[in-house]
């Protein structure tokens, strides 16, 4: 039987010949210079983003005010049950929120924990000495980034405005998580549209609601608890790197879909 990950690989395989014809077809029609996801990380609005380089994990400009909630309390709270607490921070630009994390911990906390991030740009803060064995940070293409485990936390603070494909990594991020993990991301449905549907953002949140996620419009916050493995009835056609500043003032990422059926 294939395992969760060599399914979604599977599966990524299989849409992809799809996504190549639905995505020139797009072109045609619409007269729209949108890239696949491998073009879009080379465009400079991806490669040079600046939204998530200083966040740390607490304080003005930090992961806490844009969630939320402190990931330390529930860290924490995993340690006094005495279990290990893995959190994974995809897009986590230099990495400080998960080195300012492992900065507040005591040294009998530290052995419990599990802080890894992934970003497309190499450009990470050093890792300590101390913080080897708990810290990782490793430069990937979330496209083509696949996890090795399951984590009870899974945060991409801004890091969704940049991906071209947002609907796949957000199903693939659902599927990382433990039976009570956390996911949180920042996600502005008006990147996420369609040439078939002027409609397409609602039609993606009745998604997404119906999938198990739940959806914070005035924070425009996607969550969910526990692993989702179900596909994105959407197929992914092509990104806009030329779509503007979103809510949150940065330039961002349009995402075309077209639906895979009526």
């Amino acid at each position: 039987m294939l395992s969760f990950h060599q399914n979604a690989a599977a599966n990524s395989a299989c849409v992809v010949s799809l996504e190549s014809l639905a995505y020139k077809i797009l072109r045609i029609i619409a007269g729209m210079e949108l890239l696949d996801e491998f073009a879009l990380e080379r465009a400079a609005v991806v490669a040079n983003n600046r939204m998530n380089r200083e966040r740390r994990v607490s304080g003005v400009n930090s992961y806490t005010r844009e969630l939320g909630f402190d990931p330390v309390d529930g860290l924490r709270a995993a340690i006094r049950r005495r279990e290990p607490f893995a959190w994974l921070d995809m897009c986590c630009g230099r990495g400080r929120a998960l080195l300012s994390t492992f900065e507040l911990l005591t040294p009998s906390e530290r052995p419990s924990t599990i802080l890894q991030g992934v970003d497309l740009v190499d450009a990470f803060d050093p890792i300590p000495a101390e913080a080897t064995g708990s810290v990782t940070l490793e430069a990937a293409s979330v496209h083509r980034w696949q996890a090795t485990r399951t984590y009870d936390l899974i945060t991409c603070v801004h890091g969704l405005h940049y991906v071209g494909d947002k609907l796949r990594f957000i199903f693939l991020m659902a599927s990382w998580l433990k039976g009570a993990g956390r996911l949180v991301a920042n996600l502005d449905l008006g990147n996420l549209r369609s040439t078939e549907d002027g409609h397409f953002a609602r039609r993606v949140r009745r998604c997404l609601l119906a999938e198990g996620f739940s959806y914070d419009a005035r924070r425009r916050l996607l969550s969910a608890v526990g692993p989702l493995r179900h596909n994105t009835p959407f197929i992914f056609v092509g990104a806009d790197p030329n779509a503007g500043p979103n809510y949150s003032g940065q330039e961002a990422v349009d995402s075309y879909y077209r639906a895979i059926s009526p």
